[in-house]
């Protein structure tokens, strides 16, 4: 069984070996006073450190000797690399193929060895259960054990230590060892506060096994947000979700990306999916926080610039910022700078232009696709109208 005690034994044991982030005030929403808890900028740019760090420091001398083994979507992969190699201890990681390089070359850097698994998170379980059995490796689970949910329940001793008054915290949800770890501590000095979970809405494995009052394994997974791929909750994570959280809500990829895109622009902060979750879900209005001093823990900062970008232009055509249009013109001299004319008027900026004369119904006609710079919503319909009042077709 968990307990306080084993938390403040594991806030001991990292004092010196994780960064304990201070809470950041933001403009998230005008109604509520929001902080976030940037894991991002841990040493391993995720909070998977704590817990994977606590349990290897748990290890007797016998578990240590067989080198130990664990599987990972990427964060506690680096968490159990670093852990190993500052003890003297042989690591592998299980890593799904489809991981981002900059977490699978991470791995290496803190120098375990690396398994590559074709699939998701579960795919990588079962072969370090494998190669566990074959090999007689100690196994350090990423979520499902009392000595990673005790270094995860660190950060809930950090939050109320610097804002013993919030009213919530919101936590993004994978497996559910942080949820578990953070909800635990939190609830136990005080009970009053609220503990929220976020998972996304293509992989909602705690979500539906809460709804269902049991465990559901999902068939597959979907989101941009890899760190929380997870095709089934564990057993101890389920039972703490069920005893001290008091709701799990799902945002869409679009809302993570809009997250990602605000955590960047006003916040300096990179998250990475997983770590956006909590933000987006306060974001898109998804949990109660009006007139609340409320905790969104950013767990990570682990995202492949090559996805980073996507993700920044996904955010931007969510948000408004990025439009694409496609107007239907005559064939003739003198058309696209009308267009082009209406739009800079109006305030729009042409990042390109894609002229098509076969794909226009008129044979004297054309089709022109322009991707556009604008300020929101609301300013794409007024150069709408404004092309619509020119007489220009928009498609």
């Amino acid at each position: 069984m968990l307990t306080i005690q084993e938390i403040y034994k594991a806030a001991d044991v990292l004092k010196d070996v994780a960064r304990h982030p201070k809470l950041v005030p933001t403009s998230i929403r005008d109604d509520a006073q929001i902080f976030l808890k940037p894991e991002c900028l841990q040493l391993t740019g995720s909070f998977k450190l704590r817990g994977a760090y606590y349990k290897i420091s748990q290890l007797t001398p016998e578990e240590k000797s067989r080198g130990v083994i664990a599987c990972s979507a990427g964060n506690h992969a680096q968490g159990v690399a670093l852990g190993a190699t500052r003890n003297g201890i042989k690591a592998l990681i299980c890593l799904p193929a489809g991981a981002p390089i900059s977490k699978v070359e991470a791995t290496k850097r803190f120098g375990a060895e690396v398994c590559l698994v074709q699939g998701v998170y579960d795919d990588a379980y079962a072969k370090a259960i494998e190669l566990r059995d074959k090999h007689g490796y100690t196994f350090v689970h990423p979520f499902d054990d009392p000595l990673v949910i005790a270094g995860q329940g660190t950060i809930g001793l950090e939050i109320l230590e610097e804002l013993p008054d919030a009213d919530a915290i919101v936590v993004p949800i994978g497996g559910g060892g942080l949820i578990s770890g953070v909800a635990f501590a939190a609830k136990s000095i005080n009970p009053k506060i609220k503990i929220y979970g976020v998972q996304a809405d293509g992989a909602p494995s705690m979500a539906s096994s809460l709804n269902y009052h049991r465990i559901i394994h999902l068939n597959s997974v979907n989101t941009i947000a890899d760190g929380i791929a997870v095709k089934e909750p564990g057993v101890n994570t389920f039972d703490f979700c069920n005893r001290y959280v008091d709701d799990v809500v799902t945002v869409s990829d679009d809302e993570i990306a809009a997250a990602i895109l605000n955590l960047i622009e006003k916040q300096k902060l990179v998250a990475e999916g997983a770590g956006a979750v909590s933000v987006a879900a306060v974001m898109a209005g998804k949990i109660p926080v009006k007139g609340k001093k409320v905790v969104c823990l950013v767990s990570g900062g682990n995202i492949d610039v090559t996805i980073l970008n996507r993700v920044i232009n996904r955010g931007l055509t969510v948000g408004g910022r990025l439009s694409t249009l496609n107007i239907n013109l005559a064939d003739k001299p003198g058309q696209l700078s009308g267009v082009c004319n209406v739009i800079a008027q109006l305030g729009g900026n042409v990042i390109s232009v894609i002229h098509d004369r076969m794909d226009s119904h008129k044979i004297n006609g054309c089709t022109i696709r322009i991707e556009l710079e604008t300020r929101n919503a609301e300013h794409i319909a007024e150069i709408k109208r404004g092309l619509s009042e020119q007489g220009y077709t928009v498609l």
